[in-house]
């Protein structure tokens, strides 16, 4: 019960955080994870701050539904916090926070089956002038449903190199793979995207 409302109380906060928050380095991360493991809850809080919004963003592209990523999302660290014990130092934490996602996930799309969602919305910069929103839009509906299309082994692996740049050994580690597997999704990620997205390409070309 301590955790899920530490949890929620950080979702509300999340908002205000920036990028170099998640970013820091390493070594204080096995301090925190260390920390909270002796059930310090400031450190716990921290955890969440620092991977909610990477966490959800990427369950969000896998399921393409806001609620249901939010709900995977929590699910992930009250499941997180709760086995923190079983954690070994001196691994990778976020690679083992995404594999508890990744089966979350799994799981999920077992019991309720694999439906088709509505693809993500992608974002505009608001200081694009209206021609400029509508082209970049356009080309960000086209990449979102190309990478949408990929089969959802590839697309987890593909959006764990592409948006969190993990490395090879770190995405097999998440996803329960070899390592000689995962750069092999990540490769057959890149080719479809190309073989999808190069008719547009050579249709805007002079």
């Amino acid at each position: 019960m301590g955790n899920a409302l530490l949890i929620q109380g950080r979702r509300k906060e999340r908002t205000l955080l920036t990028r170099t928050d998640v970013t820091t380095p390493a070594v204080e991360e096995s301090h925190l994870v260390r920390a909270a493991q002796q059930g310090d809850r400031g450190a716990c809080a921290a955890l969440v701050e620092r991977y909610w919004d990477r966490l959800h963003r990427w369950l969000y592209h896998l399921t393409h539904d806001r609620h249901n990523a939010e709900d995977l999302t929590q699910e992930t660290f009250l499941k997180a916090l709760g086995h923190l014990d079983s954690f070994q130092p001196g691994t990778n934490f976020r690679a083992w926070l995404f594999r508890i996602a990744h089966n979350s996930f799994l799981n999920q799309r077992r019991q309720k089956g694999d439906n088709r969602q509505a693809m993500p919305e992608p974002m505009t910069n608001p200081l694009d002038g209206p021609e400029e929103q509508a082209q970049t839009r356009e080309g960000l509906e086209e990449l979102a449903q190309a990478i949408g299309k990929l089969p959802t082994e590839l697309r987890a692996a593909f959006l764990l190199r592409a948006e969190e740049g993990l490395s090879f050994r770190q995405i097999a580690d998440a996803l329960g793979l070899t390592e000689e597997t995962a750069r092999w999704r990540v490769f057959k990620a890149r080719q479809k995207l190309v073989q999808v997205l190069a008719p547009q390409l050579d249709g805007e070309s002079p």
